[in-house]
């Protein structure tokens, strides 16, 4: 589907997000540093782990919220709390406030997130959904790309303008959503009575926890998202622990006597920019090639390509062999990206869409959490072990994942 021929909702959001994702990149990578310059390793490595948990509950009630008063209204109070919060960033005068309104944004972001790809699934015919989250995710993706790199510069110099600007531009982009996009909630015949609910968000947060708990076949697919994210997780958690200790520093290229050297910790860089080159690059073409694929095999070439993509890391250190590893396992994260979110939009019933799109990020959430107990555990396993860990993982997750797919085929 062209872009010219789509939604104008859709348009308006693809070049806002874009462009606020860019901002966005520039300095959330630094603020780990931030805070422990400010507050210490220690204390900064606990506070970090709060986020996703905000993220969770901010997710799983903006999807309960948004199919009981409309996707509008939940992007709009997403967007208004994070322009709030990025201007008190701005004008905050310590470490502490700058963390309590980054949970903030933090909140902001996951309310917006599940109307926003409820809004997709409105109005995008169900065999051209993978093509318009690939687009949106590769919009987002130039920003991961672009922005640390502008950010390692403005981030430090100029972090006030940097934070005013993205205040500025958020404002512009809630003014643009508030006159130009229209609401796409469907209108059901079974709604009413619901008006008592429209400002209850515990019981908006309390009804998206029952769709994990009470549906089976979505159960099993949180958990098969969680087991094979830990491996996609690990290129800037383990695999960087490993290769900056194990992978010994080598000649990218060499001519005559001349030699291009890349110490440990530059070999890990150049991986983490070919990581997000492919998928600028790439997640759009694959996209379209995969198709014609089911969402089945889509998911279960994902774990395989994750898996032991991961898993064979730990067997060459050679630059050029780890390289065409990180292609492998990069593939896997790419063609699975797209699928998550069409397999959740037809699946889910049009009433509950968002809390549906809501609870799915809590594979991402729960995973994100969970990754980074394999730098805690390399202290006493072997990389060997570590990464077999990572394959075992992937495997359970294909496993489930064939377990969900047959049940559903049942139901269906």
């Amino acid at each position: 589907m062209i872009i010219f021929k789509w939604d104008h909702n859709l348009q308006i959001r693809l070049l806002g997000e874009a462009v606020f994702h860019l901002f966005y990149w520039m300095y959330f990578p630094f603020l780990t540093v931030y805070f422990s310059q400010e507050l210490g390793n220690s204390t900064a490595g606990m506070l970090m782990m709060v986020p996703p948990i905000i993220s969770t509950l901010g997710s799983l009630t903006g999807g309960g919220l948004a199919d009981h008063v409309g996707r509008r209204p939940i992007m709009l109070l997403g967007v208004s709390i994070q322009t709030a919060m990025f201007a008190a960033l701005a004008l905050s005068p310590s470490a502490w406030l700058s963390y309590f309104y980054f949970i903030g944004v933090s909140l902001g972001s996951a309310l917006y997130s599940p109307p926003s790809s409820a809004m997709v699934a409105d109005l995008v015919p169900e065999n051209e959904r993978r093509h318009i989250f690939a687009t949106f995710t590769t919009a987002n993706n130039i920003g991961a790309v672009l922005g640390p790199a502008l950010g390692a510069v403005l981030f430090f110099k100029y972090q006030s303008a940097l934070l005013w600007t993205c205040a500025l531009i958020l404002f512009i982009y809630l003014l643009i959503m508030f006159f130009m996009i229209h609401e796409t909630k469907p209108q059901l015949s079974n709604e009413k009575g619901d008006g008592k609910r429209h400002h209850l968000v515990f019981r908006s947060l309390w009804d998206s926890l029952k769709l994990v708990a009470y549906d089976k076949v979505f159960g099993l697919y949180i958990l098969a998202g969680i087991f094979v994210i830990i491996p996609m997780m690990q290129l800037d958690l383990y695999l960087a622990v490993y290769v900056i200790n194990h992978v010994p520093a080598q000649s990218l290229i060499y001519w005559g006597d001349r030699r291009f050297m890349l110490s440990s910790s530059e070999v890990f860089g150049w991986l983490l920019g070919l990581n997000g080159l492919m998928f600028v690059l790439l997640i759009l073409p694959i996209s379209s090639w995969l198709k014609n694929w089911t969402e089945r095999n889509i998911l279960l070439l994902s774990c395989a390509l994750s898996g032991f993509g991961t898993f064979a890391v730990g067997l060459n250190t050679n630059i050029w062999y780890l390289f065409t590893i990180t292609v492998v396992f990069t593939l896997g994260e790419i063609v699975r990206s797209p699928v998550t979110q069409s397999f959740v939009s037809h699946y889910a019933p049009a009433r509950a869409r968002a809390q549906y799109m809501g609870a799915s990020g809590l594979q991402f959430t729960i995973g994100r959490f969970l990754a980074p107990l394999t730098v805690f555990i390399s202290a006493w396993v072997p990389p060997m072990g570590v990464f077999s860990l990572l394959l075992l993982f992937s495997i359970i997750s294909m496993i489930l994942y064939i377990r969900v797919f047959k049940i559903y085929e049942k139901k269906t």
